[in-house]
């Protein structure tokens, strides 16, 4: 599921045609790297495959003064096809990536066990950080947004509650933990 596709698709199909640099300051007004995985700068790439792919059209090219002659875009039928699909894609596939913290853990090195006490912390205040600044966020868009939408930017803050609440608690039962850890004999799976 490619987030980048789909707000393009979206785009085109509810806003008309536009050119690159429309759809980068639709991006950048909606805030989206904020709230999704989309880089304003992936956009380009990615209008260049949703053609070759036949999922949108050059509709004309336009110049405006001195500004650079720009492709305009529209979508096809085909992209109608796979906008339906990216779409029900996006409201039926769960997305949850492995942390690399959880092997990090699971393979500390025994001889460095008093860190890991000053790095979990260290993430705690990394997830806190993020939590105030998606909330921050959240306020500021918030008399610009639907009631929709004002629900979907919560779902990072609630998603970053939930990792801090995990870190807190393994930061809780940490000393025990690593006790354990210390006195462990090798691996048998060495």
């Amino acid at each position: 599921m490619s987030s980048v596709r789909l707000f393009i698709l979206v785009a085109l199909a509810d806003g008309g045609e536009m050119h690159g640099h429309q759809l980068r300051q639709l991006a950048e007004k909606e805030h989206l790297h904020h709230w999704t995985d989309i880089s304003v700068g992936s956009l380009y790439g990615a209008l260049k495959r949703l053609a070759v792919e036949g999922l949108i059209a050059e509709v004309r090219v336009e110049q405006v003064g001195g500004y650079p002659e720009r492709q305009v875009w529209g979508i096809t039928d085909a992209g109608r096809i796979a906008l339906a699909r990216l779409r029900e894609e996006g409201l039926r596939e769960v997305v949850f990536r492995p942390d690399p913290v959880d092997l990090a853990l699971a393979r500390l090195d025994r001889h460095r066990l008093e860190e890991v006490p000053g790095l979990v912390e260290a993430r705690i205040a990394t997830l806190r950080t993020l939590l105030d600044d998606a909330e921050r966020h959240a306020r500021q868009a918030d008399p610009y947004l639907t009631p929709l939408e004002r629900v979907v930017i919560t779902h990072q803050s609630a998603r970053l509650r939930a990792e801090i609440s995990w870190h807190e608690r393994l930061l809780d039962r940490l000393p025990d933990l690593l006790a354990d850890e210390a006195t462990r004999k090798d691996d048998p799976r060495d």
